[in-house]
């Protein structure tokens, strides 16, 4: 029973064993699987006629994905800073405020 849980559960939520491990991008395939996702909510939702319930989790998912992209974007905006060795170029980013001070 335990196996059969466990390859139940890969079949569905791994990526590299579900049908979408064909969609070469990984972040196409990661959309697709969160459509999906949203999908099955609004069918279980609408299923047992939690119209309020479904409102808030819908509101609830948008703010937690929101906040994931959010931090996603200001790391990568974070590596824009590196040097070459890894700290930060804070002589570059001084110099170009120098003149407001």
């Amino acid at each position: 029973m335990r196996a059969f849980i466990y390859n139940t559960w890969n079949a569905v939520m791994n990526h590299e064993k579900n049908p979408l491990r064909h969609i070469p991008d990984l972040q196409v395939r990661h959309l697709v699987l969160q459509i999906l996702a949203w999908m099955w909510c609004i069918a279980f939702s609408l299923y047992f006629g939690s119209f309020v319930v479904f409102g808030y989790t819908a509101a609830a998912h948008f703010v937690l994905i929101l906040a994931v992209i959010i931090t996603v974007i200001t790391f990568k905006k974070a590596e824009n800073f590196k040097h070459h060795d890894g700290t930060l170029d804070y002589e570059r980013i001084q110099a170009k405020y120098e003149d407001i001070w």
